[in-house]
């Protein structure tokens, strides 16, 4: 192999190992009014396929995770039209939603 080769795959290698850092622990809320997201309440938002998502809104940040059964699936259930957001996902917060 060349040196030109070898240069661009140390470069390739050095900027990928980058995306190994750190694992952060993101069941908890590190923003503003940081606290345990299994304090806030979850509501389900469901997307342009009908699919359910869990969503939570503590007022300045927001939490989203696709609702799945047992088996890895997606879940369906029909519980609101298309794009829109259902249940008291705004629950748990002092915080006010600026918006």
């Amino acid at each position: 192999m060349n040196i030109a080769k070898t240069a661009i795959l140390l470069v390739v290698a050095g900027s990928l190992s980058g995306c190994l850092g750190e694992k952060v622990d993101k069941t908890v809320d590190r923003g503003f009014d940081s606290k345990d997201l299994s304090t806030l309440t979850a509501g389900i938002w469901v997307d342009p396929n009908g699919c359910d998502h869990w969503i939570i809104d503590d007022g300045v940040e927001g939490y989203l995770s696709q609702r799945l059964d047992k088996f890895g699936k997606p879940v369906c259930s029909g519980i609101a039209p298309p794009n829109v957001a259902t249940g008291p996902f705004k629950r748990g917060s002092a915080f006010p939603d600026p918006i």
